[in-house]
């Protein structure tokens, strides 16, 4: 996810949450992000298909920062975004598209 997502996370850990972090960083990306048989970047796709899909813009927002790390380009994003359109339906895609957008902007990338 990068250095700014640790250090934001880092940053907001107290005694309530550090039993979700810790099972988040455990499970997502300790036992499945490390397991053979796809890449990185399939990962990152899989997950802005899904979070588009459930309606998940906080975690989209992260994630995309992820895929862009994990060598998602701008082109590949909006196609990823558009192909759940007809999946997930135009509202999800459109709340992803600005999300995006957002990142991108930040990115200095749009």
């Amino acid at each position: 996810m990068g250095e700014a997502f640790l250090e934001a996370r880092d940053a907001t850990r107290n005694d309530f949450n550090a039993a979700v972090q810790d099972y988040a960083h455990d499970v997502c990306f300790g036992t499945v992000w490390s397991r053979p048989g796809i890449d990185r970047k399939t990962r990152s796709i899989l997950n802005i298909a899904m979070l588009t899909a459930l309606g998940r813009p906080n975690q989209l927002r992260s994630h995309i920062e992820g895929a862009i790390n994990n060598g998602c380009t701008k082109d590949e994003l909006r196609e990823i975004l558009l192909h759940t359109a007809v999946y997930a339906g135009l509202p999800a895609a459109v709340d992803a598209f600005r999300v995006a957008e957002e990142i991108l902007r930040k990115k200095e990338m749009l």
